[in-house]
């Protein structure tokens, strides 16, 4: 993504490829999470928030 920019250069040379580190380390958290939960399926689905509403489907003030 910008790894050819002078900036991504100076950053990984100051403080190292955070990206790399964060996709290993995600990489080792689901390579574990699979072995103690192997039906768990990947990538997990996100769930979507309802809204609260009052009767006659008027939503809840303080939800806005």
């Amino acid at each position: 993504m910008f790894h050819e920019t002078p900036i991504f250069n100076r950053l990984v040379a100051e403080r190292g490829d955070v990206p790399a580190q964060a996709r290993g380390e995600a990489d080792r958290v689901r390579h574990e999470l699979a072995r103690v939960l192997p039906s768990a399926p990947w990538p997990v689905a996100r769930t979507v928030r309802q809204q609260p509403q009052l009767p006659g489907g008027s939503v809840f003030p303080a939800a806005l």
